[in-house]
Parts: C-alpha cells; structure tokens; sequence
C-alpha cells in the first residue's frame, strides 16, 4: 500500500502519451479508502494488514487464502481524436408556472437505470418533482443524437446535455414561450490522437477511478478459486442515484468474475472449441463472489453534470489482477494467464499439497 501510495496518479501527473490527467484525479483518496474499508490501517504513511493470510483455513487443510489489491482508472466517453457530442431537447409546458415537462432523449436503456437518472437530472435542472418529468426517448422521429450507450458516457454526456436544454427552455419560458422547446447539442473538450512522431495525445476528458480488494480462498487439492469477499470502491463524482451506482458495481464485479475465473474461450485453426454455455461457462449464483461491498465515493468532476463522472466499466478493470494477487498471497504462486481454470491453477501450483 505504501508503494502504491507513493507512485500513484495524482493532479497534475503526466501519464504516458505526454500530458496530464483532467482535472480532479482522485486516485490516491480512492486506493487509501479501499484499503482502510479492506482492514488496512496507517500511521503517517506507515500502511499495516492485520490478517493472516497465505496460510491454511482452519480444519480445512487444502484451502489457502489470501488477499489482494488491484487499482486503476476509467476513461469517460469517446477517445483520441473521435467525435463526440450528445443532443437533447427538453418541453417546458404550463402556463402561468412550469407544470411538467417533456425531455426527448435518444440513449438506449439496456439494464443500468439511465432513464431514471435522465429523468433526475431533468428535475433537477427545471425545478420540478421528479415525476413531473417525461420521457420520449429512443425515437429517432423525436430525438436528436445522443451517441452510443459505451465508453461509460451516458449519465455524463446525457446529464450535460439535458442541463444545457433546460436552461435554454427556462430562458424561453421567461419570454413567455408556450410551450417551451430548446434542444442543445453538448460537446465535451477535444481528445487528439497520438502524434505519429511523439505519440503525444490528449486522450480523454473525463476519467473516473476505482479500487479493489479480494479476499479469496483457493483449493489446492482442484485448483478451484471462491471469491469470499469482494470490496469495490468508486468514485463516481456525483450519484445521482446511489442504488443505480451499487448496482452497476455489483453487476460489474460478477461479470469480471466470470472474465477472470471461468470464462475460457478457446479457438484452433480458426475454429470455436467452446461454442456453448456448456463449455463457455458464465458465472451462476453459486459462482458469484460471497460478499460484495460498494463503496461510493464523491469527488466532484470538474465538468460532469452536478459533478456526476461516468461508471459502469469501472468495477471490472481491477478485479482480474486483484484476484490474481490474492491467489499469489494465498499460495506464494504467481499465474500469468487467465481464467483461472481449475487446471491452470493445479499446473502453475506444481507440488504444492495439503500437509
């Protein structure tokens, strides 16, 4: 933790393409909150873990377990140099007072809750109860541009978006316009490609970070790895809704699970050899971590909406070397390839055997 802590990203770092993160990096408060909520404890930058791990769990001599770290960070939106933008329009309706209103919104809901937090940030920006507020969206005969639901952008591009037409709409209104209808086109700040000659860029506007620790037992005896506890820490700048933010984490772990643990896609001769969920296995609910704990964090983004950064994609970056880390805590063996399939373990474990 000290070593992580002492070479972090933080304002104002360069990173490898020659230029700085934007502003509000808040890397180094993620890590040190991750790793207190996972038992850490500091005095100064003195960093200590007081559990016994890489050891044998009690009456169950083939089990080890061990814990693990992972951090890392998430760009927002589209990248190097390509397009981006996201339109709105929003419907002021009423007569003496706004009474509701109307947003036409083109982002495809697809399970993550951006139509609720559309219609929240809608609210917010007009001044009415959330449900005064309604929704057209998806219709390309109504709705303007919104960009694809990816790159975790969608409640940051949407929100400055919305909160763009509502301000105009408002203006509107205070002219007397029945109804009020404004459609505003948010573009962020320009990415660039590499330099063909430096490889200097300004890759992204907007990142979000995150942290992880496993807490993981591995069978020495089948190879097998359970995830015992997962503790997910992110910030996300702003939740807009924090029920929608834990479950976009707890989506997010179980589907890295599955990358790291048992979804092992093998080709020969340009050919599929698990073509079926029969060999292509994807994580059930007796694979699914025991526990996992969201930790939301709030460090405004600069330019996000009330702050709001983007999320979805972040849980799943560190998990994979996070439970790597752990195996290799539980068993002193590092494995450079994943999944860890029962088999790989067994032959990266070698002579190791239950006493």
């Amino acid at each position: 933790m000290e070593i992580r802590l002492r070479n972090v990203l933080r304002e104002g770092a360069l990173l490898s393409v020659g230029t700085p993160l934007p502003k509000g990096v808040s890397l180094p408060e993620v890590v040190a909150e991750c790793a207190r909520a996972g038992g850490w404890t500091e005095q100064g930058e003195t960093w200590s873990y007081p559990g016994s791990f890489g050891m044998e769990v009690p009456g169950k001599p083939h089990l080890r377990r061990g814990i693990g770290f992972a951090c890392s960070y998430k760009n927002v939106g589209f990248s190097f140099g390509a397009p981006e933008q996201c339109t709105a329009t929003v419907e002021l309706r009423g007569n003496a007072e706004v009474e509701n209103a109307v947003v036409y919104h083109a982002a495809a809901e697809v399970g993550q809750g951006v139509h609720t937090v559309i219609a929240q940030m809608a609210a917010e920006a007009v001044g009415l109860p959330f449900e005064k507020i309604q929704l057209v969206t998806s219709d390309t005969a109504v709705t303007g541009n919104s960009g694809s639901v990816s790159a975790s952008r969608m409640t940051f591009m949407s929100g400055n978006a919305v909160r763009g037409a509502a301000a105009l709409a408002l203006e509107k209104w205070r002219n007397e316009e029945r109804p009020a209808i404004a459609t505003f086109q948010y573009r962020p700040p320009r990415t660039t490609p590499y330099d063909p000659e430096t490889g200097k860029s300004e890759p992204n506007f907007a990142y979000g970070y995150v942290a992880e620790v496993v807490e993981a037992e591995v069978d020495i005896e089948t190879g097998q790895v359970r995830l015992a506890r997962v503790i997910c820490t992110d910030d996300v700048g702003h939740a807009i809704n924090p029920e929608l933010v834990q479950g976009q984490i707890e989506g997010a772990v179980v589907q890295a699970a599955g990358y790291a643990i048992l979804e092992n896609f093998v080709q020969k001769d340009g050919y599929t050899l698990t073509p079926g969920l029969s060999t292509y296995l994807i994580p059930t609910i007796l694979d699914i971590p025991d526990q996992v704990d969201s930790v939301i964090l709030e460090y405004a983004d600069p330019i996000g909406p009330f702050g709001a950064r983007g999320m979805g994609e972040m849980p799943y970056l560190p998990l994979t070397p996070a439970i790597v880390a752990a195996v290799h805590s539980a068993t002193g063996v590092w494995i450079d390839e994943f999944p860890l399939i029962p088999e790989r373990v067994l032959d990266a474990l070698g002579g190791i055997a239950p006493e």
